[in-house]
């Protein structure tokens, strides 16, 4: 059966196609995080406390750069070319992944200059990041593209790459030993990563279609840069303000506590790999499920996020300082509102999925502005109150009551949807 030019399969193959696409996206990112949390700790154990604050601050920049790419380059693909006939997948691939290969030129080079000018280990942490933001960037528009596809297999055989590729990076790195040669292995193996993909995809960036494809999509692109960068910007933010408040190793403790929470944080990094392309798929075949989409895979991350902290407070200590070392007596007491804080941003992020699939960038722009503003002021209020325990609590209030207003926007873009085809259909 076929309508509007799309086979409807029946219900059982619909549902064995969904599961099998998340199995997939599960798997990608149970890759991703263990690979994100390998390197935390390797680091961790490696360069210390206020050496590792010094690679939190280069992670962190990473992730605004991410989410600049994706937010011109690699969102629009996922909610305008999931499920799509092939040639049509390829030719936007081909621009897209062009387009945060440039991204990521251009914003390495700001970073090197950047970092050139500060100088001292964090200037060249940020050179360094610079040199292969080109390479982390393509890795991940390539995992875009593969779920956009529905081929989540490549992207997970894709992060599967990257991770042994960092093995005898991180290995080489410790020899050569300081923050700079971490950054380098780290973004070198990813760099390993994303010309597999080249190979995987049988596709080659296109740079010159790069500017077609950020004004084709401009509509959804600007939206949704001010949108991710409005997240990871955030993030930054609090960091720096961290550091600046508290000091350089305030924030290498708050990113332990991140590692123990790292399968969640990662999986909420990616989240859109998966749920926003499964979720245009559902609004495609049966717009009135969406609703219940959402909620499932946002209540299923904050109740697993919860077990899973849960589980880090049953940790003996010994265990805990065999993994991060010196790191784990200070990020250990910070464990209970670093998993409120995930929990509430696992929450948010299933109505956040279903915005992104009804493109309702205007309602999803304004959720997260409103988060992120929420996020800043409870982290650094929070750390001029009471240090980096006070930043993390406040932190956890702050996603908690964004992840309202994520939920309230979502529903009434269901309701406007739900009235715009009723008119659609009246109207001859």
């Amino acid at each position: 059966m076929t309508t509007g030019g799309e086979t409807t399969a029946p219900a059982g193959s619909a549902r064995r196609g969904v599961l099998g696409r998340l199995s997939w996206g599960l798997a990608d990112q149970a890759a991703s995080s263990m690979s994100n949390f390998v390197v935390g700790v390797y680091v961790a154990r490696t360069l210390g406390v206020s050496a590792f604050g010094v690679f939190s601050l280069a992670w962190v920049t990473y992730g605004v750069v991410l989410n600049v790419s994706r937010g011109v380059a690699t969102d629009p693909l996922v909610v305008r070319f999931s499920g799509v006939p092939d040639a049509s997948w390829r030719g936007a691939a081909a621009r897209s992944s062009g387009a945060a290969l440039g991204s990521g030129a251009a914003l390495g080079a700001a970073c090197v200059v950047a970092g050139l000018a500060l100088g001292g280990r964090v200037g060249t942490a940020f050179a360094c990041l610079g040199v292969v933001l080109p390479g982390l960037l393509l890795q991940d528009a390539w995992r875009f593209a593969f779920f956009a596809a529905g081929a989540g297999r490549k992207a997970f055989v894709n992060d599967v790459v990257w991770g042994v590729a960092l093995v005898p990076a991180m290995v080489a790195a410790a020899r050569v030993g300081g923050v700079s040669a971490f950054v380098l292995a780290w973004g070198g193996s990813a760099a390993v990563a994303a010309a597999y993909g080249c190979f995987q995809s049988g596709i080659r960036p296109r740079l010159s279609g790069a500017r077609a494809w950020v004004r084709e999509h401009r509509d959804l692109g600007y939206r949704y840069l001010v949108e991710n960068v409005a997240n990871s910007g955030a993030s930054q933010l609090r960091a720096y303000g961290l550091g600046v408040i508290v000091g350089v190793g305030a924030v290498g403790v708050v990113r332990g506590a991140e590692l123990l929470l790292g399968p969640f944080l990662a999986l909420l990094m990616g989240l859109s790999l998966v749920t926003v392309a499964e979720a245009a798929r559902v609004l495609r075949r049966a717009p009135h499920r969406l609703g219940g989409f959402c909620l499932l895979l946002g209540g299923g991350q904050a109740v697993a996020a919860l077990l899973w902290g849960g589980a880090l407070l049953l940790v003996p200590d010994r265990l805990g300082e065999a993994v991060l070392g010196g790191v784990w007596s200070a990020a250990a007491e910070l464990v209970v509102p670093v998993t409120l804080g995930v929990a509430g941003a696992g929450l948010g992020t299933g109505a956040a999925a279903g915005l992104r699939a009804l493109g309702a960038a205007r309602r999803s722009l304004r959720s997260q502005l409103i988060a992120s503003v929420c996020y800043v002021t409870g982290g650094l209020g929070g750390a001029a109150a009471a240090g980096t325990a006070g930043s993390a609590w406040g932190v956890a209030a702050a996603t908690v009551c964004s992840s309202a207003v994520w939920w309230l926007q979502l529903r009434s873009a269901l309701r406007e949807h739900h009235q715009n085809t009723i008119r659609e259909v009246r109207t001859p």
